[in-house]
């Protein structure tokens, strides 16, 4: 009996631990969403795509809260997936087709970078 528990609390730790890191890597996403990246400028506080820049922008942001992505950066067959928007976050937008107005931020580092599609994927609950 008390090895059966020992197990299972063993087998336990490391699922608490990938989620208080991926907990760790949206709250690093929100900060870099929220300053360095200047996400918020386009993309609004909460990812609507209702920032105050956005009126004068044509096509308007995207609306990160709707979790629906159009660009497939690696051609697997998947939209949005954490490649595609670590793709567009680094290299731009306009490299995929997309809007030259979402620019490339590889001067982000990288690992802040994956905490921003993390973010970034919160936002739509996936």
């Amino acid at each position: 009996m008390i090895r059966k528990c020992l197990l299972a609390c063993v087998v336990s730790i490391p699922l608490l631990s990938n989620a208080a890191l991926a907990d760790e890597l949206i709250a690093k996403g929100k900060t870099v969403y929220d300053t360095v990246g200047g996400c918020t400028a386009c993309h609004g506080p909460v990812g609507a795509g209702d920032g105050p820049a956005a009126v004068a922008l044509n096509p308007r942001p995207q609306n990160l809260a709707a979790g629906s992505f159009k660009f497939d950066t690696d051609k697997d067959g998947a939209t949005g997936t954490e490649a595609d928007l670590f793709n567009v976050i680094s290299n731009g937008a306009a490299q995929y087709s997309g809007s030259p107005s979402m620019v490339g931020r590889a001067d982000i580092s990288e690992d802040d970078r994956k905490a921003l599609v993390k973010y970034v994927l919160s936002l739509s609950g996936k």
